[in-house]
């Protein structure tokens, strides 16, 4: 991990305990089980709404985008302001409001397996293969010969 992530867990003491786990290249940060921030290489993104959009818009924190197909993507993570990492109280402001973005956002919490559960699903056997499909025999009908009767 690298030790900007590390240091977040100082940085946002005052918001409680917060959890660092990879994800693409970067980190998704969590508090009680809700992504709240992500890192991608030593910038802190929050997670912001249509609610908390303004208090990012007055400081102009431009949105985290990627490159998809060409096109840039913006998310729902805005730059984090650098007040942020000198006050722990301004910290922890920012955080509520990133962790009240997340909460209105509806997605469930996203609860962390334990070491010893995603070690034994990294072993887990390989799936095996259904059994074959059983095809239908087609059936011809047979057309029965029919003699006619001769007239008379």
């Amino acid at each position: 991990m690298s030790a900007f992530v590390d240091s977040l867990h100082e940085t946002f003491e005052r918001l409680g305990r917060i959890e660092a786990r990879r994800m693409f290249g970067g980190y998704g940060i969590y508090h009680e089980g809700r992504m709240f921030a992500l890192v991608t290489g030593d910038t802190l993104y929050l997670k912001s709404d249509a609610e908390s959009a303004p208090h990012f818009d007055r400081l102009n924190l431009p949105p985290f985008t990627y490159m998809r197909q060409g096109k840039s993507m913006p998310m729902s993570y805005r730059q984090a302001p650098a007040d942020l990492f000198e006050d722990r109280e301004e910290a922890a402001r920012w955080g509520r409001l990133a962790y009240e973005s997340a909460l209105r956002s509806g997605q469930p919490p996203k609860p962390r397996k334990p070491p010893a559960a995603r070690k034994a699903a990294a072993k887990k056997a390989p799936a095996q293969k259904a059994p074959p499909k059983k095809t239908a025999v087609k059936k011809t009908a047979v057309k029965k010969k029919t003699t006619k009767a001769a007239s008379r």
